[in-house]
C-alpha cells in the first residue's frame, strides 16, 4: 500500500480519501457548474460512485500512478475539494489534476496552496523532476492560480478535450524541481526533506 501521508499548508490540507468521503466527493462529480472546467462532463450518481471507488482504491495499486486527495480545512476533517496528480509512465513527470473546491468552502481563494503541497510531495518523495497542469483557456481565474502554485506558462494545446458537446484548447503551464525548490515555503520545505513524512495518517 501506497499511502500519502496529511499534507499541511498555512490555509489548507491534504489527505487521503475516506470511505465517508463519498456524498462530497459525488456531489463535485454530479454538480454542473463545478464539473464546467474539467476535461469530464458531468457525472451521474452511478458514474460518481464508481468514480470514487476507482479512486479510494489507488493506494492499494503498486506502482502507484494515481493520487486522488481530499482538501480539508486545517481543523475539521470534512472533504471540501479535490485535488489530484496523475504520474506519466514515462520520464520522472506528473500532472496535477482535479482541483476543485465546493461552494462556500472556508478555503476558497487558496487552492494554489494544495497544488503547492503536492507538487512538494511529488518532487521529495516521489522523486519527480517536472510537474505540469493545464486549464481550458477560457477560463480567466485559472492563471493566477497556476502562478501562485509556482508554474510557469508553456503552451496551448488547441481542441484537447471534448466535453459538453464542444471541443476545448487548453494551456499548460509547468514546474521543474531545482528551479521550484527556490520558491518553496518553509512547509513545503519540510515536506520536500521527507519531515513530514515521518508519520504517515
Amino acid at each position: 500500500m501506497t499511502r500519502v501521508p496529511e499534507l499541511r499548508g498555512a490555509r489548507l490540507r491534504l489527505r487521503e480519501l475516506h470511505a465517508d468521503d463519498h456524498a462530497a466527493f459525488a456531489r463535485i462529480l454530479t454538480h454542473r457548474v463545478l464539473t464546467r472546467y474539467l476535461g469530464i462532463d458531468r457525472m451521474d450518481a452511478g458514474q460518481a460512485h464508481d468514480t470514487f471507488a476507482r479512486s479510494l482504491a489507488q493506494r492499494h495499486t503498486d506502482p502507484r500512478r494515481r493520487y486522488t486527495l481530499a482538501v480539508c480545512s486545517p481543523d475539521d476533517d470534512a472533504l471540501i475539494g479535490t485535488m489530484g496528480l496523475l504520474v506519466e509512465d514515462y520520464g520522472s513527470n506528473a500532472m496535477l489534476t482535479s482541483l476543485v473546491l465546493l461552494p462556500g468552502a472556508p478555503v476558497r481563494g487558496h487552492g494554489h496552496e494544495a497544488g503547492r503541497l503536492l507538487m512538494a510531495y511529488g518532487f521529495g518523495h516521489l522523486g519527480l523532476h517536472r510537474i505540469w497542469a493545464g486549464h481550458r483557456s477560457d477560463h480567466q481565474f485559472m492563471p493566477q492560480v497556476m502562478h501562485a502554485a509556482g508554474l510557469r506558462p508553456e503552451a496551448t494545446l488547441r481542441q484537447l478535450f471534448r466535453t459538453q458537446g464542444c471541443w476545448h484548447d487548453v494551456t499548460t503551464y509547468a514546474a521543474v524541481a531545482p528551479e521550484w525548490k527556490l520558491q518553496a515555503t518553509p512547509a513545503e520545505l519540510a515536506i520536500l526533506d521527507g519531515a513530514e513524512l515521518l508519520d504517515p495518517v
